[in-house]
């Protein structure tokens, strides 16, 4: 049988029966895989190939015959464009079966577990309005227009916002407005091709339970005329807003924040309350996005814990303390680690506004600290960037052998990677994984797997579940 040979530009019909890694539609015809954004497992659809290999093209959705039943209309005018979500055409709760699946087959393919005790996604408290801080990238229109928003998908062509149904609502006019300002300021839009202008960016924070913000502007170097009265001006305009800052980054780059940032107005932080303490977060702190959700899966973890105030925990890739102080306060000892000597100033400061003294923070490669800490926890926290861990840090805790390790994950393949490292030759077993929703509207998932050393008595208090 002759095998049809596809071309650039034709039009096909497709049934979508799955969701890729990356959050596009996935179906089959003529025995090869088309990866279609924007369609749902269920839809059936005329399909353009703008991308062919072999096996396998991307497509465009050109017309869709018969909607899946978990397709939507999306909340925002501009979804179709934009690429800072991919999923509002998509009903919330099969959002969440696909990241399950997408746990599951990641630790399965990858990891190579079979049936991984992988629970249901720990939803969101809403699918929007949700984040607690946005970076809009600013450009300038053919008319001569100050634009900010996200760029348009598979693009360099950014789309102008107003608002965003998934960030906070209550930062909405700081992005409407302060593009009006800009303009009238006259300040220049950096061009990234001449490298010549002076804001690149737009930053906005809030503090979900406090409701105190920030406005950054990232600029390409501190020459910005009049900066002071304009941020004074927002400081009485905006009664939440507390802070001003600057960001210099004058590198050709596409990293939002360089290393600086100076406070112009107001003070260099915000204040939150998260699980009970309060923490002070910078423009550029790392935080995670959905704070209610973050709260939640922090619970999990301390249930599953059940820490009896006894055990010594280290929290490896620790930031600012988010899950260091909170876990802290249930143990005798804790040591956070962390590489970014900002962030261990922040966790230090944040220990000391709580009042929580059992706690010490180390500067430093996490996989260069463990090997000199000088004792064995019998807990340990990893929350390591998408990367994952360094390969010497799973040889270290393999050699340490704490009795539980709890694995904090933002990117599931680099999870399942370490996971299987871990539990090579039985040394480690998987009680339990949670995923958790912390980018409603996205194919992100972030998962929190625990493991128990497999020779232990599991019926020793540190295993003990509520």
């Amino acid at each position: 049988m002759t095998k049809i040979v596809w071309q650039q530009g034709e039009l096909i019909e497709v049934m979508i029966a799955n969701l890729s890694d990356t959050g596009d539609g996935v179906g089959r015809a003529d025995e090869r895989v088309v990866f279609v954004p924007d369609t749902v497992p269920g839809d059936r659809a005329i399909v353009r190939l703008v991308h062919v290999k072999p096996k396998y093209a991307h497509g465009k959705l050109q017309q869709l015959l018969s909607p899946s039943p978990h397709r939507i209309r999306p909340s925002c005018i501009v979804a179709d464009k934009c690429g800072g979500c991919q999923w509002q055409h998509i009903n919330y709760d099969y959002q969440l079966v696909a990241k399950q699946n997408k746990v599951i087959q990641a630790l399965e393919r990858i990891g190579g577990f079979v049936q991984p005790p992988i629970d249901p996604v720990l939803a969101a408290p809403s699918a929007l309005n949700y984040r607690n801080k946005s970076t809009y990238p600013l450009g300038t229109s053919a008319t001569g227009q100050i634009q900010a928003g996200y760029y348009q998908k598979g693009s360099h062509q950014l789309i102008n916002l107003n608002q965003c149904p998934v960030q906070d609502a209550r930062l909405n006019p700081l992005l409407a407005e302060v593009k009006q300002d800009i303009q009238q300021r006259g300040w220049e839009i950096y061009d990234e091709q001449r490298h010549l202008g002076q804001i690149r960016h737009l930053g906005l924070r809030i503090g979900r339970h406090t409701g105190e913000m920030l406005l950054t502007l990232v600029v390409n170097n501190w020459n910005l005329s009049g900066i002071e009265t304009q941020a004074q001006e927002w400081l009485k305009r905006y009664p939440q807003l507390v802070g001003v800052s600057l960001n210099r980054n004058s590198d050709r780059t596409n990293v939002i924040f360089g290393s600086e940032t100076r406070c112009i107005a107001g003070v260099p932080h915000l204040r939150e309350n998260f699980a009970g303490l309060e923490f002070q977060v910078r423009p550029d702190t790392f935080f995670q996005v959905y704070t209610e959700t973050a709260e939640a899966l922090l619970q999990v973890i301390q249930s599953e814990l059940n820490l009896q105030g006894h055990e010594l925990l280290v929290d490896a890739y620790c930031g600012i303390g988010t899950l260091t102080l909170p876990l802290a306060k249930k143990v005798r000892i804790a040591t956070g680690l962390e590489v970014q000597p900002a962030a261990v100033e922040q966790a230090i400061l944040n220990a000391q506004r709580n009042g929580i003294d059992n706690v010490t923070f180390q500067v430093g490669a996490v996989e260069k600290l463990l090997t000199k800490m000088g004792i064995i926890p019998e807990v340990v926290i990893l929350d390591p960037p998408r990367k994952g861990c360094d390969r010497t840090v799973i040889d270290t805790l393999r050699q340490l052998k704490p009795y539980r390790i709890v694995y904090v994950s933002c990117k599931v393949a680099t999870l399942a990677r370490d996971l299987k490292l871990l539990c090579e030759d039985g040394q480690y077993t998987i009680t339990r994984v949670q995923p958790a929703d912390f980018f409603p509207q996205t194919a992100h998932v972030e998962a929190a797997a625990f493991l128990v050393l497999s020779h232990l008595d599991k019926d020793t208090k540190s295993f003990k579940k509520n």
